[in-house]
């Protein structure tokens, strides 16, 4: 079974991995963080603004594949500080769809300057 390479400019791109990739009805999201696809540069500071980013830009690619919010029925996150856990919820909740996808949390491996979030989304459509 092939899969085909999903690209929009409302997200950031990266040439080492592509932003999703879609196959069989699903719809696999790359982790990706807060960047705002029009600066380059990070949504801001806190981690209410990069998870808010980083949901946009998920969204994004999901819609980009022809999918919608309501499609996405998993989401995983990755703390750089799991601290921040409540923050990021409150974020989080503002962006949830009509019927809440399976999530799960945990801590960043990476240590990427300035980065306090990275998500990622799985959608079903057809």
């Amino acid at each position: 079974m092939g899969f085909q390479v999903i690209s929009t400019d409302e997200a950031p791109r990266n040439p080492l991995f592509a932003q999703g990739v879609a196959a069989g009805g699903f719809i696999h999201v790359s982790g990706t963080v807060g960047i705002d696809p029009a600066t380059g540069a990070l949504a801001g500071d806190t981690i209410g603004e990069q998870t808010t980013q980083a949901l946009a830009n998920c969204t994004a690619v999901v819609v980009a594949a022809g999918g919608a919010k309501d499609d996405i029925f998993e989401v995983g996150i990755l703390l750089h500080d799991p601290d921040d856990f409540p923050g990021m919820n409150a974020a989080y909740s503002q962006w949830l769809p009509t019927t809440p996808p399976a999530r799960y949390a945990a801590k960043l491996g990476a240590v990427i300057p300035g980065v306090l979030v990275s998500i990622r989304m799985t959608a079903h459509v057809g």
